[in-house]
């Protein structure tokens, strides 16, 4: 059992070690450093082959063959729901559909297999020993997904709290003069966020012969809140009826500082709720602690039947 127990743990540390190098951002190589390496040499295949990590030698190749079997069993509906997430997350690591889906088989297997293990050398019944890996399967299809939820979280809280500053400086860029394109490319050029690099993708596509509006309305699909999606509908609708940009700018800044404001006062009147209970799980018992404590001699002794001098 303890053997299993063991095998089971270090199959739990190697599911996490596998994905932490699967998610991790690649190494930024310009292209000089790429050239001073192979400068003055000429390499093989096996030395090529060899300077590559061992995530890209041995446990991509795997999860590109596992990505295929699934994907070719999971039904469109369900690839087009992934996409659409790692749109929502910002393509984290430029994964694509196929490496989401190798990467969910990959976990699966492993903890099924250490399912295996840690039932293998117990005594439970047969009906545990067989759900056991079932379970583990399930959970272990289920970590990507909630490491993506997580990604798809934070984005959003980073899009709505930059949403603000970069409308105020949108607004001020449109007033002195600027077209709606370069005002966002001013944006996205001043600061580094999740909204300016969605700028960023917009004024991209509209270069490549995408309207506005569709650009527009791209940016609200993968963004999926509620203010960017307010905002580009009140610039397509400006757009129709021939409504000033900066005014709409305006308005739209406006309500952006409203909402901030607002969310704050909620979360500061929401505060003495939430501090309550860790107070009556932490501060309290050491307080009776403090208090009650000097006493407890003397309420000892009374218990016992004697006198207290």
């Amino acid at each position: 059992m303890l053997i299993a127990t063991g095998l089971a743990f270090m199959a739990a540390v190697g599911v996490f070690l596998v994905f932490f190098a699967l998610t991790r951002p690649a190494a930024d190589q310009s292209v000089a450093s790429r050239l001073n390496q192979y400068a003055g040499k000429i390499a093989n295949l096996e030395d090529i082959e060899l300077e590559r990590s061992l995530s890209e030698r041995m446990i991509r190749p795997r999860i590109a063959k596992i990505a295929n079997t699934v994907q070719s069993r999971t039904p469109q509906k369900m690839l087009d729901d992934i996409r659409q997430k790692l749109e929502a997350a910002g393509n984290p690591n430029s994964m694509t559909v196929a490496d989401f889906l190798g990467i969910q088989g990959f976990s699966a297997l492993i903890t099924m297999g250490a399912a295996l293990l840690l039932l293998s050398g117990s005594d439970q019944s047969i009906v545990v020993k067989v759900l056991g890996p079932v379970v583990g399967g399930a959970l272990g299809m289920l970590l990507p997904k909630m490491w993506l939820g997580g990604k798809i979280s934070r984005r959003q809280k980073e899009l709505v709290l930059s949403m603000p500053d970069c409308m105020d400086l949108l607004t001020i860029n449109v007033e002195a003069g600027m077209g709606f394109e370069q005002a966002m490319q001013t944006v996205s050029e001043k600061w580094d966020n999740a909204l300016t690099r969605e700028f960023a993708r917009v004024l991209r596509e509209q270069r490549m012969g995408k309207s506005r509006r569709e650009a527009l309305r791209g940016l609200a699909v993968r963004c999926n809140t509620q203010e960017l999606t307010t905002f580009t509908s009140a610039i397509i609708q400006g757009e129709q009826l021939g409504v000033s940009i900066s005014r709409i700018l305006q308005v739209q800044s406006e309500q952006m500082r409203m909402k901030r404001r607002q969310k704050a006062e909620k979360l500061a009147h929401e505060a003495p709720l939430k501090m309550t209970f860790p107070m009556v799980l932490f501060m309290m018992p050491a307080l009776w602690i403090v208090i009650l404590g000097p006493m407890w001699p003397n309420l000892a002794i009374m218990l016992n039947g004697g006198q207290v001098k």
